[in-house]
């Protein structure tokens, strides 16, 4: 008994030891500063800059860095692929974060939030956050094959733009949660974060963005997934 006691204190201590060593861990999720201001829109192009993979295609973040709040997956459920993000987890799990910690990490990486969602977590969804009117650029090169209403709730706001990359025809690029650009049609040939495809819209009205836990905004965003061509349904 003493024994059990005795490995039992050690065990605390050496926890103890481990959480001063390393910071204070919280299963709150971490309290972050914005990338860019609220209601600001820096305009101009986004440096080209990989946010996440999706086997060998590479997806570019599709807003300027300056106009970023947060970036966040979840489950897309509708058979869209898992995507591999590029940075490390902002509100990942302890054991996670306490390896990021040995392993000497970059805080200079780009952060990214598992998002909840009715789906479940997940990657097949991301959202990049920014303000409504913030301008929206092509993540991949390639060509647009379709531009179709964005319905919730039986009213529509702004559209759905799928983009086939040259690099991975097999796949479409699906961007959502944007005003797609009035110069923007079906076959127009776009080139990753050069080609401006549209704007973000407000759905505040509608819906909660989930990215709002991680932003001191509302969490408009512009979302991007990736599926397979054969599910491709031009609405």
């Amino acid at each position: 008994m003493r024994f059990l006691l005795a490995a039992l204190l050690s065990t605390v201590l050496l926890l103890t030891l481990l959480l001063t060593a390393f910071g204070t861990w919280s299963a709150d999720p971490v309290t972050t500063k914005p990338l860019a201001t609220p209601a600001v829109l820096p305009g101009g192009q986004p440096l080209r800059q990989i946010v996440a993979t999706a086997g060998s295609l590479h997806l570019q973040l599709p807003v300027s860095q300056s106009a970023v709040t947060a970036i966040g997956y979840h489950n897309a459920g509708d058979g869209s692929l898992q995507l591999d993000p590029i940075g490390r987890q902002g509100n990942a799990g302890i054991f996670t974060r306490l390896w990021h910690k040995l392993a000497g990490t970059s805080k200079t990486d780009l952060v990214w939030y598992q998002l909840r969602g009715d789906r479940g977590p997940g990657t097949s969804m991301l959202s990049v956050g920014a303000a409504p009117g913030t301008d929206v650029y092509s993540p991949v090169d390639g060509t647009v094959v379709g531009i179709a209403d964005y319905v919730l709730s039986n009213r529509t706001y702004g559209a759905r733009v799928d983009i086939r990359p040259l690099d991975a025809p097999s796949v479409v690029v699906s961007l959502t949660h944007l005003r797609a650009d009035p110069a923007l049609t079906v076959g127009s040939n776009v080139e990753k974060a050069r080609s401006k495809v549209g704007v973000i819209v407000d759905l505040t009205t509608v819906e909660r963005q989930a990215l709002a836990r991680y932003t001191q905004d509302a969490g408009n965003n512009v979302s991007v997934s990736v599926r397979p061509a054969a599910l491709l349904q031009v609405r």
